[in-house]
């Protein structure tokens, strides 16, 4: 049982979020970030199957066939896509009488929550190796088992490219000053233009 490892571990997480969430304005989402790691059903889990290069959940699902502990967190934390899949609404229009599991468009602001979870999990385990890249290079290798609204993967991938190719600054002050505001249209072929046009001028340089 690494009681204290782990601790610390998910601890310079939550600070990471924290703070990655004070500088977009999502001050309650960063206090609230992940407080149900520190539950029994999660907390305990974590102690037995620490890695410290990885999450622990990996581990569980190695030892037994699946995470109890990833069980328990998705079903509390907006901020993960898991938490907003459901079956979709069936089209009577179209002669649909039932609609299979699908993911639903997540409002904004957890979208934004997601993003910095993520960039700040790259931060953690990859400590001095991190790059602006890493969170987008993780994101790459999954991306296709995800199941995601359409819209939100769009999302998702133009904070990924844009914190790759201008930064960290640049994208909190686009999410800041701009998403959270209203100002970007949440449509996949919008987003995925805005996208393109990022890895195009990356490209020419």
């Amino acid at each position: 049982m690494k009681i204290l490892e782990h601790f610390c571990t998910i601890t310079h997480h939550k600070h990471l979020v924290m703070k990655g969430c004070f500088k977009i304005g999502l001050y309650r989402q960063g206090l609230l970030h992940d407080l149900s790691k520190y539950m029994p059903a999660e907390f305990l889990v974590g102690c037995r199957y620490y890695q410290g290069t990885m999450s622990p959940n990996n581990a569980e699902r190695r030892a037994v066939g699946y995470s109890s502990a990833w069980l328990h967190h998705k079903g509390r934390n907006k901020h993960h896509l898991e938490y907003w899949i459901d079956y979709g609404v069936p089209d009577k229009n179209a002669g649909e009488e039932h609609k299979g599991i699908c993911g639903m468009k997540m409002p904004v602001r957890y979208v934004a929550e997601m993003f910095v979870d993520r960039m700040s999990a790259s931060k953690n385990y990859n400590k001095e190796k991190y790059t602006d890249s890493s969170p987008l290079a993780y994101y790459r290798r999954g991306r296709d088992h995800y199941l995601i609204h359409e819209d939100t993967r769009a999302l998702l991938e133009l904070l990924l490219v844009m914190l790759a190719e201008k930064g960290e600054d640049t994208t909190n002050r686009f999410i800041r000053c701009r998403l959270l505001r209203g100002k970007v249209p949440y449509e996949k072929e919008k987003l995925d233009r805005m996208r393109r046009k990022l890895e195009m001028r990356s490209q020419k340089l």
